[in-house]
């Protein structure tokens, strides 16, 4: 779509259509549309709405406390990315516990938990594998590794998730959302073509974008043009394609399987998430048994934000019980969290 950035920009402020309720289910999206003060260029008529797209916020309570019970196991240390330190369990996080001496390290690469467990073959290390089809490949290139250098003190507890499942089920519960952002750095993986069933199937535009300023308002425009329109439109072609990177689904087909996933705020959500196989049970550390999430805080509404029936403004905790130096929900622990968006670039 060669059309004048210009144009679109006319055309986005000025639009007085029937209202347009877009969701961004993708976290790096969220971001920039706040960095790029996206929402400031739209007409009234078109919202933006943030959706289930952060994998942190998204990682149920059950989740954290299963982990913190694995980081206070003697000989046994739990390996995350720092976003997932400080994500509230049921009674407390990570990073409180380590503080009162459980085993906990932080990595910026899953494979420096294959560097540790060489150096402390006595210990064991659990990987927290978190993230959505973006990551999982990398979790599958890792199992390739443990494999073939048979190192046998590493195990992976999961909680990956898929995209399309958690998107049906929000439309299938009459969410009032009359297109997507597609999110770009799943559909490198996965290709643009997966959205297609839920695009033919509610009647809703999917727009493909990437992450600058121009592509997602391009994105924008693309999807309110095709409004009531069930199709995906590809506007990140650079990276993406329709069929996605076959190598990459076929080596996370060979480790992992659909299943159930619970869903912070959300609850179980059928066939949304990946597990080991059976044949590599040994290297899971119980990860098919977390199918419960529940609210550290009762007033907490990540759940509510997260489905894009409120904005994140309108939880009475937000910016007041609730900031990210003290987060009550997982929503305002990362930085691609809905709420920490919110709080950080005084979005209304």
């Amino acid at each position: 779509m060669d059309i004048a950035l210009n144009h679109i920009k006319e055309f986005l402020k000025s639009y007085d259509g029937p209202p347009m309720r877009i969701m961004e289910v993708c976290g790096s999206h969220t971001g920039a549309i706040a960095k790029e003060g996206i929402y400031s260029l739209l007409s009234p008529s078109i919202k933006l709405l943030s959706g289930p797209g952060c994998p942190v916020c998204v990682t149920p309570t059950a989740y954290i406390d299963r982990l913190i019970e694995l980081s206070l196991e003697p000989s046994t240390c739990v390996v995350t990315f720092g976003d997932l330190l400080r994500v509230p369990g049921s009674r407390s996080s990570l990073s409180q516990m380590k503080g009162e001496g459980a085993r906990v390290e932080m990595v910026y690469s899953p494979m420096d938990t294959i560097k540790l467990a060489r150096q402390e073959p006595d210990t064991r290390f659990i990987f927290a594998a978190v993230g959505f089809e973006t990551t999982t490949p990398v979790y599958a290139v890792m199992l390739d590794q443990i494999l073939e250098e048979h190192i046998p003190n590493v195990r992976l507890l999961t909680a990956l998730k898929n995209m399309p499942e958690v998107i049906d089920s929000l439309l299938s519960q009459n969410a009032s959302l009359d297109g997507f952002l597609a999110p770009g750095h799943v559909s490198v993986v996965t290709g643009s073509h997966v959205f297609l069933p839920l695009a033919e199937k509610y009647q809703v535009p999917f727009g493909v974008a990437g992450f600058s300023g121009e592509e997602i308002l391009l994105a924008l425009y693309g999807i309110v043009k095709a409004r009531g329109q069930g199709r995906v439109m590809n506007f990140y072609p650079s990276v993406v394609s329709a069929q996605g990177n076959r190598e990459a689904q076929k080596m996370v087909d060979r480790y992992f399987e659909k299943a159930d996933a619970a869903w912070r705020g959300l609850g179980l959500v059928p066939g949304s998430g990946r597990i080991l196989r059976p044949e590599y049970a040994a290297y899971d550390a119980g990860s098919r048994e977390l199918t419960e999430d529940h609210k550290k805080n009762p007033a907490c509404c990540c759940d509510q934000v997260l489905m894009g029936k409120m904005s994140p403004t309108s939880c009475p905790l937000f910016g007041k019980a609730c900031t990210p130096l003290k987060p009550q929900g997982a929503c305002m622990v990362s930085r691609e969290g809905n709420c920490f968006s919110y709080f950080v670039n005084h979005r209304e």
